[in-house]
């Protein structure tokens, strides 16, 4: 498994641990991470789901009234060799 796959099983694992089953999906150049995100979450819990997926390189939740709320978060397989490295505060 590619280190990309390492870090998004890890993101996975750790969201699972929290109680949000999460789902991994392979692409060409990146691996997702998805779970849905309950109404009930603690307080607690959001900050811990929220240090789990910092360790992407992107996240983001997605929040729909027909769909409630996806977390997702993006582990890319290589690390970019210009353009947004360290993400858009360490552009050059």
């Amino acid at each position: 498994m590619p280190a990309s796959g390492v870090s998004a099983a890890a993101i996975a694992a750790r969201l699972s641990f929290v109680g949000l089953p999460a789902r991994l999906e392979e692409h060409a150049e990146y691996t997702t991470v998805e779970t849905e995100v309950p109404e009930w979450l603690s307080v607690e819990s959001w900050r811990e789901v929220l240090e789990v997926v910092a360790e992407a390189d992107r996240f983001g939740l997605l929040a729909t009234s027909l769909n409630g709320r996806i977390l997702w978060a993006v582990v890319r397989k290589a690390v970019p060799t210009t353009g947004d490295v360290g993400g858009p505060s360490h552009q050059r």
